[in-house]
Formats: structure tokens, C-alpha cells, sequence
């Protein structure tokens, strides 16, 4: 019988998981690139089981960015051209998770980039960069999928925000030094969904130090 069960929003990836699931736990990842998936609205039945099932341990939300960043703010207007409702659109799914979390009354988050959701949802309660939870993942760590592109031990700079709430707290940070000018950034240009998926992936040592912190 497994531990408990994590849910995660929006998770293609599935590395924030993965400790988790190392150690016993059930994972129910929700995106719709995932097969037989869904959107968070499309997979209401199987998250409102794992609810019920009162097994749930944690919750955690991965929004897309792409139209909230402000990385991207210079395109918020010819967006706005084609689809005034488009940051409307992208907040719903932030307040879906933050539904899930609130429903599952079990600490949870979700992240983005510095974007326009703190005017949404207010200030986030906690940022961090990747290079903070570097110390989590080994010396001689590499990424098991993206090494090229990843430097070892997520040791680069990424602001990330994270709203959250039931109890969660940012775990303790280990950092290791940070590599600004990384030359595998130079190979996520372009618009590709391969590529906004390796920029949005879980920082691995975060991933690992949530665990450490809630699922030990």
C-alpha cells in the first residue's frame, strides 16, 4: 500500500514527484500533454477521488507562464489583440489550484515566474532560485535528461514565486554557487513546446528538498 498520494497540476514533467514516488507515494499528475490526461477541469472526477480517498499529502501547481511572465510582457498586446481574456484564462488555472490545494486542506503551492499574477493574487509568499536548492542534489549530479542544457546541480539563476497556503513553508535552502551565463540557455530559443517545457521544468534540488521537508 502506497504512502499517500501527491497531486500535481499542470505537471508534465513529473520530477517534482519523483522523491515521492521513490519513496512510496501515489502520484496523480494532471496536464493535458500526458496520455489519457487532462486539463485540471477534465480530470475533476479523478481528483475529486483522490480527495475523498483522504490519502492526499500534498498538492502542488505548475500554471503556464507563457502569457503571464513578464518575461514576455513586450507580446501582452498583440495577444491581448487576438484574445482579450487571455491572462483571465491563464489566472483560472492558478485558482485551480489554489481550489485544489484549499479542498485538499493539505500544504500546497503553486509557482510562476516573476508575472502578473502577484497584481491577481497579491505578493507571492515565497521566490527562489533553482541554485538555492542546488546543496539537495549531489556534487557530481547531472540532469538525467537535459544535461547539455541544465547545468549540474541546478546551479543557475531563475526567479521563481510561489503562492501557497494550509501550512506550507519554504523548506530550508541549500545553495550552491550560481552559473549566470550557462551555455546551454543558448539552445532554448524559439517557441517549440520541447523547449518551454525544459524552461518550465521542476527545479530538481527544490523538488527534493519539498519532499525531504513534507513527505519524510
Amino acid at each position: 500500500m502506497s504512502k499517500g498520494i501527491i497531486i500535481s497540476l499542470c505537471d508534465y514533467t513529473g520530477i517534482f514527484t519523483k522523491p515521492w514516488r521513490d519513496a512510496g507515494y501515489e502520484a496523480l499528475h494532471v496536464d493535458p500533454q500526458r496520455d489519457n490526461n487532462g486539463t485540471i477541469l477534465e480530470m475533476a472526477p479523478e481528483i475529486s477521488r483522490a480527495i475523498k480517498s483522504g490519502r492526499v499529502a500534498f498538492v502542488a501547481g505548475f500554471p503556464p507562464c507563457t502569457d503571464v511572465s513578464v518575461a514576455g510582457a513586450r507580446h501582452f498586446q498583440s495577444k491581448r489583440a487576438v484574445d482579450q481574456h487571455f491572462q483571465a484564462k491563464a489566472a483560472l488555472i492558478a485558482e485551480q489550484c489554489r481550489m485544489v490545494g484549499e479542498i485538499a486542506h493539505v500544504p500546497w503551492f503553486f509557482e510562476n515566474p516573476v508575472s502578473v499574477f502577484s497584481s491577481i493574487f497579491g505578493e507571492p509568499d515565497y521566490s527562489f532560485n533553482p541554485s538555492d536548492f542546488g546543496g539537495y542534489l549531489s556534487e557530481d549530479d547531472a540532469h538525467p535528461d537535459w544535461p547539455e542544457i541544465i547545468p549540474h546541480q541546478d546551479a543557475y539563476p531563475k526567479k521563481t514565486c510561489l503562492w501557497s497556503g494550509c501550512g506550507f513553508e519554504l523548506p530550508d535552502k541549500k545553495p550552491v554557487d550560481s552559473i549566470k551565463d550557462y551555455p546551454g540557455w543558448k539552445k532554448l530559443g524559439g517557441k517549440s513546446l520541447r523547449t518551454k517545457n525544459i524552461r518550465s521544468a521542476t527545479p530538481r534540488g527544490f523538488a527534493q528538498a519539498v519532499f525531504e521537508k513534507y513527505g519524510k
